[in-house]
């Protein structure tokens, strides 16, 4: 087949590239269209969808990549209408297939994925694709492809994997790639220079966003037992509870990036989410598993070394319990609030271990009303973001937006409890060993109730973003409510 040549192209691609409309472009899918991996985006769908079948994955690995590949798609398929493609790459296809030209799509993803992409983008005239006992990559596709199109032809592609292709295709295209492999395309086809289209990367910013920090000031609940225990004076306490916290944020770091990497298909539907690093594709599931595995041995290690076996312990247990909500319980009805409630009960139960002081049960019950009041303003502000999409259920969740008042009704009551929980401390035995004028505290009570029937007032007025609790930290009159209520607790005369 000959290449007659057609206009230059008027797209922001680095340098122009004359179009061959009777040449076919073959277009690569993974790194190519979408910046990461289908391949990749099926486990982590499988690890949402069902754990526990990750552990056949390997015996599929050794009946070969082919049948690795058919066994997952069999099961799970990423939603082709939720993948972060490439803009510049799927504007130059538009373009393309305007002039009239033969567009194929010729991947090493299996055939199921290839069609359902082909299917929503409705760009591709054909599919060259992985199947049962076949897997296309590398010199297994320009094979394919030589078949297919009977003659010249121009591939876009992105992977070293793709060295002889560039070499036999009429034009290259190298699809966000590094200067390395820029270099080796071009010695390659001295006689018609690459055409290179690459987008902004993630990099560092990109990083910082996954890690979350502005999350970390949660693990302030660490110094709770330490105020409560009016310890604070305690340098060696201190600085337990302050390499503690450390070590807290390292693995709620971790807990995120795993929370990010298993929630990719609910994140893309939602208006704010859908930018997070890993959902948007500035960072690959890859360097998230890597960088989850490195934060979670971080803090394992800065919690053993510098606070202590107890605590370590402690910080072990929280993951793991952290892990089963993300696998299992964040899924199941009501369970998801019980168990994130529980999640912020127990940082201030290792930073008691940390400080080494008892806590009481009377802080652990108010905590656990508080936060389960928090957990279901949560629930409430994200099925009001899905009530405006006019849709009917969160994804990933097993809430309707017919359940906003009943959620509405024992999220109030829930908070409403942690104030009775308090004015029983009060009236006990136990406060008269904490505070000469223990009276005083009294003067908390009407703080809270407005503190937390306020935060509801948000939430009903659509206020509220999804996190109650960064509200709180970016809330004037939350920071007010908490100075008033500290100094309270100083009048009261704290003994010690």
């Amino acid at each position: 087949m000959s290449c007659s040549t057609g206009a230059h192209l008027e797209s922001p691609i680095p340098h122009a590239s004359a179009i061959a409309v009777d040449c076919p472009l073959y277009v690569d899918l993974d790194g190519t269209l979408i910046p990461g991996d289908s391949l990749w985006e099926s486990l982590m769908a499988l690890a949402h969808k069902s754990p526990m079948t990750l552990l056949l994955t390997p015996a599929w690995a050794l009946k070969g990549k082919a049948y690795f590949k058919e066994q997952m798609a069999l099961r799970v398929i990423p939603a082709a209408a939720q993948l972060p493609y490439r803009a510049q790459m799927l504007e130059f296809l538009r373009q393309q297939r305007a002039t009239g030209r033969r567009i194929v799509l010729a991947t090493a993803a299996h055939r199921r994925i290839a069609q359902s992409v082909a299917d929503h983008l409705g760009l591709f005239d054909d599919i060259l694709a992985t199947d049962a006992g076949h897997n296309l990559r590398g010199a297994g596709k320009l094979a394919a492809i030589q078949k297919h199109s009977a003659g010249a032809f121009d591939y876009a592609g992105d992977s070293r994997v793709d060295l002889p292709i560039f070499q036999a295709c009429r034009q290259a295209y190298v699809v966000g790639a590094g200067r390395a492999l820029q270099d080796q395309v071009a010695a390659l086809t001295p006689a018609r220079p690459p055409v290179v289209m690459n987008e902004a990367k993630g990099g560092a910013a990109a990083l910082y966003r996954a890690l979350r920090p502005k999350h970390w000031i949660k693990n302030v609940l660490l110094f709770v037992p330490l105020l409560f225990a009016h310890d604070l004076g305690d340098f060696q306490k201190l600085r337990a509870v302050a390499w503690a916290f450390a070590a807290m944020n390292l693995c709620a770091s971790s807990v995120y990036v795993l929370n990010d990497l298993l929630d990719l298909e609910s994140d893309r539907s939602h208006p704010r989410k859908r930018h997070r690093p890993f959902a948007s594709g500035a960072l690959s599931i890859p360097a998230g598993l890597v960088l989850c595995m490195a934060l979670m041995l971080s803090a394992m290690a800065l919690a053993w070394s510098c606070v202590g076996w107890k605590f370590a312990a402690a910080l072990a247990g929280y993951l793991v319990a952290t892990m089963a909500y993300s696998f299992v319980f964040k899924r199941k009805l009501l369970l998801d609030v019980i168990v994130l409630a529980g999640l912020y009960t127990a940082r201030i139960l290792a930073g008691a271990v940390a400080a080494n002081v008892a806590v009481s049960s009377w802080l652990a019950a108010f905590s656990m009303f508080v936060f389960l009041s928090l957990a279901f303003v949560k629930r409430y502000s994200e099925l009001t973001v899905v009530k405006k999409a006019e849709q009917t259920q969160t994804k990933g969740r097993s809430y309707m937006v017919d359940d906003q008042e009943i959620i509405l009704s024992v999220g109030t009551a829930s908070g409403y409890m942690a104030v009775l929980v308090f004015c029983l401390y009060i009236s006990s035995d136990a406060v008269r060993s904490l505070y000469r004028h223990p009276q005083m505290l009294w003067c908390i009570c009407p703080l809270l109730i407005y503190w937390i029937t306020r935060v509801w007032f948000f939430a009903r007025r659509t206020h509220l973003e999804d996190d109650p609790v960064l509200f709180a930290i970016n809330d004037r009159v939350s920071w007010l409510c908490g100075l008033a209520a500290l100094g309270v607790m100083l009048a009261a005369g704290p003994i010690r």
